[in-house]
């Protein structure tokens, strides 16, 4: 066939295969039999096998996967996917509250008309953004941290009801919504694996969470994902109305699957109907959902009402009640954590509640065991709520056997062996193993080695844990002494792999002193407060002579973390390890130390408001305090400057009003980026 009418066929079948794609993935109404299906797709990959020119990016051809890469790559969102608010109280109560706040913060008295808002199902799914460039798939990404996310761009081409091209010339349209299996589906490939005598499932939300973000997106390929959408990112030349209930039928029309359980509801009342209508329907629905989710309808009222932190003001989810379960208490385990706390975690019958199966939950400490009067054969309550770690709520007394027996909490080290105490004013128990303990040790390793810490790529958890186990190494320095022979004779890593370990290894060395003291994992010693100290004291060895009164001295260092971090430095072996490492040949650069009232910002009160797109809102204040600022949360007179983004609201229009030092994102950052250290 002679390319020009070669061309013109490839478009034909293209356009025929995804309107019956469309039917049969986003309508639900297949038009054609299989048979049919498979017969135009045969033809256009014969086309395309024929004319290679002719394969483009939004042909179904390519929706096959391919071949393996070695990791996922970051994207960085052109405009933050903010989380949604949860409400934690779960009677319908919860509308009123969510419609008085949105009605006291647009400044409307009881005169006014009702607020419009909008409903819809929350997905128990993964969310995504799909970016679209004139028209065709381009990108696709996971949420991540909300600024910056995973490139799953091969995977999302493989989900059959995601468009890889729409009918528009729009320089850019990202959507955005959730990728999620059925249960149906779920059950359908369960019921595959079990035949195949492969790994079953645990739940729909964590195997599409699994096959979304595959190295291997032909796995992907041959995995019922589906996906619906519920939103916008950034939009270039297109306009989808005023409203959110605009968008969602733009959206659909454009041919992006919308879930069609939704409202629009003048007032709180509409939206009361709606969840318990979904309420009533949940079960029924063909995949999991964990709540519901209210919007204020006018893109104009969303703007005047702008951005509370990472979340937006004018949205809330609301959540069904927890699911609860009766189970049996099988027996009790301790675990042994990085700081050496000691965690009685339960063992129980497995049980499906909260859409998991449960066979372990946390019994948190003593005082909690005490606390619930459980036993060893106990039937229990277990609750689990959306992500939250399943726990055990309550003891069925009534039920309790004759060969119920008390759990005694260990007067030693389960793993090492090494007396355990509780300090006086605290909930749990230490072993006092310190490092000698193999899961202290693990878990330290683990901590140092992590991308926040000093970023060893490479250094898993899995290869920490054969490392300590066959007794390769026996602290956090031992890992910079590792030779070749060693890590390539470990199971399952080659000598590639091994050279690339090494090579991580020799690159951490070069890090920043906040960096470092964060890795070393004192008790209470997150981030920020790692910052905060670098900042003040300037080099290690000042830190290290710091009594607990001059700790104090520093932002959000309080007696607690200055006691740990007294602590820690008085043991020999934590100094000896530190020199360890100081000798391998790790440094920083240096930093000039200032006390609190010699920081460049010292005494200046911020307010951030809006939204920010380069810097998330946890990061400008870390660095705002870092330099000596106090952040606050709201305007007054004595606010020193206020950081105002895009969908700021009444702190914007209070601060206006003071006549106070408004400055944007880019101003922020070159006043960081003028002070930094």
């Amino acid at each position: 066939m002679p390319v020009t009418a070669a061309a013109k066929r490839a478009r034909e079948l293209r356009k025929t295969l995804e309107a019956y794609n469309h039917q049969y993935y986003v309508l639900d109404q297949p038009t054609v039999p299989d048979a049919e299906y498979d017969r135009v797709f045969l033809e256009l990959r014969q086309l395309e096998e024929q004319h290679p020119d002719l394969i483009s990016l939004d042909s179904p051809t390519q929706r096959v996967g391919a071949p393996p890469r070695s990791e996922l790559p970051e994207v960085r969102h052109a405009v933050p996917m903010l989380s949604i608010l949860t409400e934690t109280d779960t009677n319908e109560g919860a509308v009123a509250v969510f419609d008085t706040r949105i009605r006291k913060e647009l400044d409307l008295d009881a005169a006014a008309p009702p607020v419009v808002y909008s409903g819809e199902v929350k997905f128990d799914g993964l969310a995504i953004n799909l970016r679209y460039e004139h028209g065709v798939l381009v990108q696709a990404a996971t949420r991540g941290n909300g600024e910056i996310g995973e490139d799953v761009t091969p995977n999302v081409r493989t989900i059959r009801s995601i468009p890889l091209r729409v009918a528009t010339d729009a320089a850019v349209l990202e959507v955005r919504g959730e990728v999620l299996m059925k249960r149906a589906d779920f059950e359908r490939l369960n019921e595959q694996q079990r035949v195949a005598e492969a790994k079953i499932f645990v739940n729909p939300r964590n195997a599409a969470s699994g096959f979304l973000r595959q190295l291997d997106s032909r796995i992907t390929a041959q995995r019922p994902l589906s996906f619906y959408a519920y939103g916008v990112g950034e939009l270039a030349g297109i306009d989808f109305g005023k409203s959110h209930g605009e968008l969602l039928d733009g959206l659909l029309a454009l041919g992006f699957p919308v879930f069609d359980l939704r409202c629009v509801s003048p007032g709180p009342d509409g939206l009361v109907a709606f969840y318990q209508e979904v309420a009533r329907r949940r079960d029924a629905l063909p995949f999991d959902i964990d709540g519901v989710v209210y919007k204020v309808d006018s893109f104009a009222a969303q703007r005047q009402l702008g951005f509370r932190s990472r979340e937006p003001r004018w949205a809330v989810a609301h959540k069904y009640p927890a699911q609860e379960q009766f189970t049996e208490l099988l027996d009790v385990e301790f675990q042994v954590g990085r700081t050496g706390a000691i965690t009685p975690v339960a063992r129980l019958k497995p049980v499906f509640v909260g859409g998991v199966t449960v066979s372990n939950a946390t019994l948190h400490n003593a005082d909690e065991i005490e606390r619930l009067g459980v036993q060893i054969g106990d039937t229990v309550v277990v609750r689990r709520a959306g992500d939250v770690i399943p726990q055990i709520v309550q003891v069925a007394l009534e039920r309790r056997p004759n060969t119920a027996r008390a759990i005694v909490f260990p007067s030693v080290c389960p793993v090492c062996g090494s007396m355990v105490e509780r300090i006086e004013g605290e909930a749990k128990t230490y072993c006092t193993g310190g490092l000698i303990c193999a899961a202290q040790l693990k878990e330290s390793i683990k901590h140092f080695a992590q991308r926040r810490a000093m970023d060893v790529e490479g250094l898993g958890d899995k290869l920490i844990e054969q490392l300590v186990d066959q007794k390769l190494i026996a602290s956090i320095a031992d890992v910079y002494a590792l030779q070749l022979e060693t890590l390539a004779g470990l199971e399952r890593m080659a000598e590639k792999s091994a050279r690339n370990i090494l090579a991580a290894l020799d690159k951490s060395k070069d890090t920043i002193l906040p960096r470092f003291l964060f890795a070393l994992g004192i008790p209470d010693v997150g981030e920020a407060t790692a910052l905060a100290l670098a900042s003040y004291f300037g080099d290690l060895d000042s830190v290290i002579a710091a009594d607990v009164e001059k700790l104090q001295r520093v932002p959000d260092v309080g007696p607690i973390v200055a006691q740990h971090m007294v602590d820690f430095f008085a043991v020999p072996r934590n100094i000896e390890v530190i020199q360890r490492l100081l000798a391998i040949g790790i440094k920083w650069p240096s930093i000039v130390a200032r006390g609190r009232d010699q920081l460049p910002l010292g005494g200046q009160i911020f307010v951030i408001t809006g939204a920010l797109e380069t810097l998330s809102r946890d990061q400008a204040k870390e660095r705002l305090q870092e330099l000596g600022a106090k952040v606050s949360g709201s305007v007054s007179k004595k606010t020193s400057c206020v950081v105002a983004g895009p969908g700021a609201g009444s702190k914007l229009t209070d601060a206006q009003a003071l006549g106070l030092k408004i400055i944007d994102e880019a101003a922020l950052i070159e006043l960081l980026n003028e002070n930094d250290y």
